[in-house]
């Protein structure tokens, strides 16, 4: 009997120090990973809106980019970490899409996470060079019918959302082009543009800003059915006489481990909120072309299963046809 009753009081007193410390988040700096490279798009959206949000804490919110695995060791770390508030994430399309459908991480879904909010959406997008033949999305097209695979597009990483983007144009428009795969990196699409090495890139135009700023590259089209107010000469798709409807891009979700309490999680929501509502980070969106895209907790968790069942389903038919490989 006594033993029973030490042990129920071992567990009052261990649940009402959880509750103590969870009523006292954020009690120091919150880790912040960042499953992408320093430097690229993901990471400076990241780090602009926490150093905005830290504002309204106590404490600090520290960037740590973890690269690999096309965000999968991000992922693992994240999945690792006490469900305290003080490790969240910044987790993207491949985190959502790729990793899980190819089963890149062993155990990981969606459950292994609470998402707290989502923040931009970017949609990908064909940027050639200054010096190229084609001036609208319809002249490539032509041109890849006229002559198949003799036009060169980078992409980043083979079976992921820029490949899938690649693969879906082939599949509505029968164009056949020569697919370049990169690792992950816009960094080096950058690069092959500018040196000749790919005719065009799939990717964000915030992620080649400075090559069209500066005049070097130019945008044919962007995936999506809204003007990029950022890049006003770039057309959405859906404005092209190509008749196409094809909507793809990247985004970015902040999320904590799973079993994250509520209190928290609600906390952490109304912390990005305002950071994410304030005139600077909205300013900020706009000169670099991002679309702001805020989705609350209960919103982004239905959205991202939504967003995965639909890619999924087509994932699974390009690979039935031999288009894709899993």
């Amino acid at each position: 009997m006594n033993f029973k009753k030490t042990i129920l009081t071992l567990f009052c007193v261990a649940t009402l120090a959880a509750n103590v410390a969870y009523a006292d988040f954020p009690s120091r700096d919150v880790r912040l990973i960042v499953p992408a490279a320093a430097g690229g798009g993901t990471d400076a959206i990241v780090r602009k809106i926490s150093n905005i949000a830290e504002e309204s804490l106590p404490v600090s919110m520290y960037v740590e980019n973890v690269e690999g695995g096309m965000t999968a060791t991000g992922l693992l770390q994240l999945m690792k970490a006490r469900p305290d508030g003080q490790t969240i994430a910044a987790i993207t399309y491949d985190s959502i899409i790729t990793i899980p459908w190819k089963g890149m991480l062993p155990g990981f879904n969606m459950e292994k996470m609470r998402m707290i909010a989502r923040i931009t959406r970017e949609a990908d997008a064909i940027t050639v060079s200054e010096s190229a033949p084609y001036q609208t999305l319809g002249d490539l097209i032509a041109a890849a019918k006229e002559k198949p695979n003799s036009i060169r597009i980078g992409i980043q990483n083979m079976g992921a959302r820029t490949h899938l983007t690649l693969l879906q144009l082939q599949e509505q428009t029968g164009a056949k082009f020569k697919i370049v795969s990169y690792d992950n990196s816009a960094a080096s699409q950058k690069e092959a543009l500018l040196n000749g090495e790919v005719d065009a890139v799939v990717t964000s135009l915030g992620d080649l800003a400075p090559l069209i700023e500066s005049g070097q590259a130019r945008g044919l089209v962007e995936f999506s059915d809204t003007q990029n107010e950022g890049f006003p000469d770039v057309p959405p798709v859906t404005d092209t006489d190509t008749g196409l409807d094809l909507q793809m891009g990247s985004f970015i979700v902040m999320v904590a481990p799973a079993r994250t309490p509520d209190d928290i999680i609600e906390k952490l929501e109304t912390t990005y909120h305002k950071a994410y509502e304030s005139d600077e980070f909205q300013q900020w969106l706009k000169q670099i072309g991002v679309t702001p895209a805020w989705l609350g907790t209960d919103e982004v968790t239905q959205w991202a299963n939504d967003t995965q069942q639909r890619l999924f389903g087509t994932m699974d038919a390009l690979v039935e046809k031999g288009v894709l490989k899993k």
